[in-house]
Order: structure tokens, then C-alpha cells, then sequence
């Protein structure tokens, strides 16, 4: 019986006509038809053009025959991780095993291995020797080339060498998968899909490799880490369509990896027709009994209104995966959708979010990148905006009018993020005043990040001065509103560049803000971002200066207590922080401490061996602040819910 899904097994394949699928989709998720998840849009995609496509969501790896469900495809197997890298799905920065996995029926760990391409593609190449495997999604797209790995801690390969597939499809692939599609349908063989922008082939012919970039071989990177640093720049600053240059890497002197320039950005009619395609826009029937999957409640009743982001923040791995060009879908056509939404069971009138990597950025950050590119070596905001900048908000304020007025639509909400200081450098308040009286929901969260500006500057964030003068200009809106709203700042401890000094100048702005953020975004060094090459070579990549970074685990844990440092487990790894950091004076009974000493010790030390977290007489700190000092709770007394930061959403 067809149910409007793709087929996952046999019987919903022959109740499609199908005999022999082009392709098997091996993914380390659960299907779910939803264009918030990548194999649902690859899929479709491939279908929109003729292809037929059996879907093969997270294959037990230890079985060889799990692969072998739909028998051999005519074109190929394409393998992905999933809408996360296996890894960071599996584990938390501490490298501790998660207990639940959001994209798995029920919620469940475990139904997926560690470098789950990798294992997924070995599996295949145990039956199929010679059947094409073409990896992507964000796993194979951000290892794409050779990589510093955060729970080895070791430089790997290619991930196309250790995967045995034969061709990446990285960034988004809608343009590079059909094109692959289309090659291997005329009869081309995979080894001779060399062409294709936005993927990345292996060859051991060095003559083939023309009008290219070589970067350090793998044995370099091996023995040197500025090597790396000096590799990994290189690959920055040719990730833009328009100018990228193509590059290779050379392994035992026999074998090349090249990674050919990114795919050209999609148009605003082909971003339309993407979102248009006939997604069920939820998880596949048969995950029903074990109470589904978990992860489209984030997504079920949001609005993708735009990809890429020109932020640029050092600790993100959009300009590796999405690009820095920004691309839009037409108002038509997320009406449209939202015209399906709020007929969906469950919708009670709220569209939970109407955004992307950045919600209030519905352009290109100036006119010149949609036929010349971004600028290399440059960004748009960063260290001050760029002036060809164009900071309008004109165009998402109209698009959030429009979704306000529909029929059933009581709320529309933002909760992908917005640039604050892109916000800020907008002369008309309008959006401002729209986003208060319409659009926030008690709290808005924003991503500061930091307030050293000597982090920030590593960051690639602006300085602590515009922060302030967005809270300020937040508080004197709401207060013309007569609204009480609070801004939720996140922030992020051991990010390259922040010795305790740093983290001590963080706490104490946490002290004065009256805020305490029950959860902590300790920096992770996934792949293929700025702050992971400082984080591994110790070096900053554009500038080959020295950055000091905190590795060993005890020194993140003392600079991730200091954020949380009215919490009575922290307060011996903040007291031992303090004392490092020479900054004693936080301890003692005046307002501007951090913390009391131990029962009987001196006024401006820990010492003795009392209860953590008591004062001298016994008792608990006072938590000072706001109405949103306690931080657990909103200040409308509702439990605070954690949102999904860039980092994790690409």
C-alpha cells in the first residue's frame, strides 16, 4: 500500500511499481519526511527527477545482510550519518556517552555506530564491491578532506578514503546529487565523475588534476600542526561558489583526494520548487508504536524561510556545509506551506519559528555576492560591518505580517536566533519594535557568546559594547511596550582564547546581570571550523599567531563551573579557579563575590573543608538579580526551554 512515504522495506517497494530501486538510501536517522532533515530533501529531490529511491533508515551495522533489504540498486548507494555528525550526536563535549538519541524512534541510543558513514559504507563494500557509494550530509561534508578528530584526538583522512566510498556530495546537495544521478544513468562509471562542482573524488592519476590548489599532503599535516593551520585556511578561503579554486591533497604520494568548488547557491524559484516537493512532513507510520521520533517536535510547526549565513562566527561550520551566501524562498511559497501547517494535527496557533541559520537575514549581505562571490579573506560583520553591507529588515517584516494575518495563527515566533548587531545596525526600529510586541514570548534568546572582547575577537563575534547597547535598547522598547521581557544570553566557556582571566570577567558579568544559565555551551571542536584548528594547532589559521586554548578536561570544567558558579556542586572547581586566576577578592561576603568561603577559613580564601556551596554560617548564597536570576525558571514562572544553537542545527 503506498502511504506517500518513500519505501522502507520490500512490500511498500513492490506497492510502488518498484522492481529494482536506482538508489538505496542508507541513513543513520530515522526516516523522517520532513524538509528539515537532509535524506528527505535528497530523496525527493532524486524522485522530482525521475529516480526511484528506497529509503534504508539506520541498518544494524553488525549485520552484513541489513544492507542487502532492497538487493543491489541500478545507480548506487548514497550513505549519510544523519542531520548531526555520529559523533556529536553520540557524545558530549566531556566525550560522555548521551542517554538519548532525538532522531531515533523512541528516543532511543544506540541505533547507530560511532563514524556511522564510515562503518555504513564498509558494510556495503562487504557485499557490493563494485556498486557506486556516494556519501554526504554533514558527517562526510565537514570531514571531506583530512581533519583534526575531537574524540580520537588525531588528525584523520579524507573520510572518503576510510569510508571506501567513491564520490562526496558535500554542502547542500540538491544541484550535485542529480548531476551525479544524471551521469551515472547515461553509463558513465563512477571513477570518471570528476566534473561535478560540489563534490570531492579520489584518483591515483596526478596528470588528471588540473587548474588546481595542492595542499599540504597528509604526512605533512602528520608532523607538523602549522602545516595543518596553514591547509586548513587554504580550505577556507576557497569555499565560495564563485571564486573557490579547486584543491587536492596527496596520501603515500599515490593517492589524491580533490575536492572540487562548491555548488553555485540555489535561486529563490529553485528554493521554492525544494520546499514545494510532496514531504509528509512527519516520521514514517510503522515508528508509531514506539512513540516516534522525538526530533520533529523541534521542526513540526517551524518554517524554513532561508540557508547560509554570512556571520561568520569562528566556532561554526556553516561556511564549510551551507555557505556564506544567504538564499531566500519567496514569500508564495512559505505561505503556502504555513497554509498546510496549521492544518496539521496538534497545531494549536503557533508557528514555532520562521527562520534558518540566522532568522533576520533574508538577503545576500550585499549586492555583488550572487554573481561575484564573498569577499575572501574578509567578512561582512566582522570586525565592524562591511560598508557595501545592507542592513534591511524590510523584507522579513513583511513576511512575518503576512503570517500573522492567516487564518488559525494566533503567534509566530522566532527562536532560530537573530544577529543582534545586525539588528543594531539598523537606523529604523521597526523590526525591533515588531519582534517586542509580536514575536517574543517573555524571553528572547540571543547568542553574545562571550563579553572579553579579546574571546570575541577569536570568535569572530563583535564587541561587548554592542551587546550592551542591544540589552539597553531592548529594555527601553519593552519598557515603551509595557512588556516585561528578559533576554537569555548564551554563552560559552573554553573557547580558544579564553585563559581564566577571561572566564573570572565572564562570571562576574553573569554576577551583575543577575542571570544563572542552567545549561552551558562548553566549546566543542567539531570539524572544519576556525575555532577546532585553534583548538588543535594552537594557532590562529588566518593569522598563524598563538592562541592559548584549554584542553586538559579539568581546566574546561573549572571554566564552565565559573558560568554556573552559584551552583553548590561547582563550588570547589570555582574556588580552585579563582585562586588560579588570582582573583580572591570574588571570594567573601560582598555583593561583588562569587562565592563564601568555607566555614572558618579567612574572608578572602576557601580553605578548611566545609559543605561546598554553604556561606561561613552554614547557609546557602543568596542568589542576587532579576526576576531571572535563578535561571531555571522564566520569569513567568514556566521551566525554560533549552533551544537548538547553529552549531548543532547545520
Amino acid at each position: 500500500m503506498d502511504n506517500g512515504f518513500l519505501p522502507v522495506n520490500k512490500e511498500e517497494m513492490r506497492a510502488q511499481g518498484i522492481s529494482r530501486p536506482d538508489f538505496v538510501y542508507v541513513c543513520g536517522d530515522a526516516y523522517v519526511d520532513h524538509p528539515s532533515f537532509g535524506h528527505a530533501i535528497i530523496s525527493r529531490v532524486l524522485a522530482a527527477h525521475g529516480y526511484t529511491v528506497c529509503m534504508l533508515p539506520q541498518p544494524d551495522w553488525r549485520d552484513k545482510d541489513s544492507v542487502t533489504v532492497f538487493g543491489e540498486p541500478r545507480l548506487g548507494f548514497l550513505v549519510t550519518a544523519g542531520n548531526m555528525d555520529s559523533m556529536v550526536n553520540h557524545y558530549s563535549v566531556s566525550k560522555k556517552r548521551r542517554a538519548n538519541d532525538a532522531f531515533t524512534p523512541g528516543g532511543v541510543m544506540g541505533k547507530r555506530p560511532d563514524y556511522a558513514t564510515i562503518a555504513y559504507c564498509n558494510l556495503i563494500r562487504r557485499t557490493y564491491k563494485q556498486t557506486p557509494v556516494i556519501i554526504g550530509g554533514i558527517e562526510a561534508s565537514l570531514r571531506r578532506l583530512a581533519h583534526y578528530d575531537y574524540w580520537s584526538d588525531k588528525m584523520k583522512r579524507s573520510i572518503l578514503l576510510d569510508s571506501g566510498a567513491d564520490l562526496i556530495s558535500y554542502g547542500m546537495g540538491e544541484r550535485s546529487i542529480v548531476e551525479i544521478a544524471d551521469a551515472l544513468n547515461s553509463g558513465l562509471a563512477v571513477r570518471d565523475i570528476t566534473f561535478v562542482d560540489g563534490t570531492v573524488y579520489k584518483t591515483r592519476k596526478r596528470e588528471d588534476i588540473y587548474d588546481a590548489i595542492e595542499l599540504p599532503h597528509y604526512e605533512a599535516l602528520l608532523a607538523d600542526k602549522k602545516e595543518y593551520a596553514k591547509s586548513f585556511y587554504t580550505q577556507y578561503c576557497n569555499t565560495d561558489p564563485f571564486t573557490a579554486k579547486r584543491l587536492f591533497e596527496t596520501y603515500d604520494g599515490k593517492m589524491f583526494v580533490v575536492q572540487n568548488p562548491p555548488a553555485k547557491p540555489l535561486t529563490e524559484r529553485e528554493m521554492d520548487q525544494v520546499y514545494a516537493l510532496p514531504y509528509q512532513r512527519t516520521y514514517h507510520p510503522s515508528y508509531e508504536a514506539a512513540g516516534g521520533v522525538p526530533a520533529i517536535a523541534e521542526v513540526k510547526f517551524s518554517l524554513v524561510s532561508s540557508r547560509g549565513c554570512y556571520g561568520g562566527c569562528s566556532f561554526c561550520a556553516l561556511t564549510f556545509h551551507q555557505g556564506r551566501i544567504v538564499q531566500v524562498r519567496s514569500h508564495e511559497s512559505i505561505l503556502a506551506e504555513a497554509g498546510k501547517l496549521v492544518w496539521e494535527p496538534g497545531f494549536k496557533g503557533y508557528i514555532h519559528d520562521v527562520g534558518g541559520p540566522t532568522a533576520n537575514f533574508r538577503a545576500p549581505a550585499c549586492e555583488k555576492q550572487l554573481t561575484k562571490g564573498v569577499c575572501t579573506g574578509r567578512q561582512c560583520l566582522f570586525p565592524k560591518p562591511c560598508e557595501n553591507l545592507i542592513v534591511d529588515h524590510s523584507d522579513y517584516l513583511a513576511l512575518l505580517r503576512k503570517l500573522r494575518g492567516l487564518a488559525n495563527v494566533k503567534k509566530v515566533f522566532i527562536r532560530s536566533g537573530i544577529r543582534f548587531d545586525y539588528l543594531m545596525y539598523d537606523r529604523d526600529e521597526t523590526f525591533l519594535e515588531e519582534l517586542c510586541r509580536h514575536h517574543v514570548s517573555g524571553q528572547l534568546k540571543v547568542a553574545p557568546e562571550h563579553i572579553s572582547d579579546a574571546v570575541l575577537a577569536k570568535m569572530g563575534k563583535p564587541g561587548v559594547k554592542v551587546y550592551r547597547k542591544f540589552e539597553e535598547a531592548y529594555r527601553r522598547m519593552n519598557e515603551r511596550l509595557g512588556k516585561k521581557q528578559y533576554l537569555v544570553p548564551y554563552l560559552m566557556s573554553s573557547h580558544p582564547g579564553s585563559t581564566l582571566k577571561e572566564a573570572v570577567e565572564l562570571a562576574e558579568f553573569i554576577r551583575d546581570s543577575g542571570y544563572m544559565p542552567e545549561q552551558v555551551q562548553d566549546f566543542y571542536p567539531t570539524p572544519s571550523t576556525i575555532s577546532t584548528c585553534m583548538y588543535y594547532t594552537g594557532l590562529d589559521p588566518r593569522t598563524m599567531e598563538p592562541v592559548y586554548t584549554a584542553v586538559s578536561p579539568h581546566e574546561k570544567a573549572m571554566q564552565r563551573a565559573l558560568i554556573q558558579y552559584r551552583n553548590p556542586k561547582n563550588y570547589d572547581l570555582v574556588c580552585e579557579a579563582l585562586e588560579k586566576a588570582g582573583r580572591t577578592d570574588l571570594i567573601g561576603y560582598d555583593r561583588k563575590c562569587l562565592i563564601r568561603p568555607r566555614k572558618g577559613a579567612k574572608r578572602s580564601a576557601c580553605g578548611g573543608s566545609a559543605y561546598p556551596g554553604t556561606s561561613g554560617n552554614g547557609e546557602t548564597p543568596v542568589r542576587r538579580g532579576g526576576p531571572a536570576a535563578d535561571g531555571r525558571k522564566r520569569a513567568d514562572g514556566k521551566k525554560e526551554i533549552g533551544r537548538a544553537s547553529c552549531r548543532e542545527r547545520v
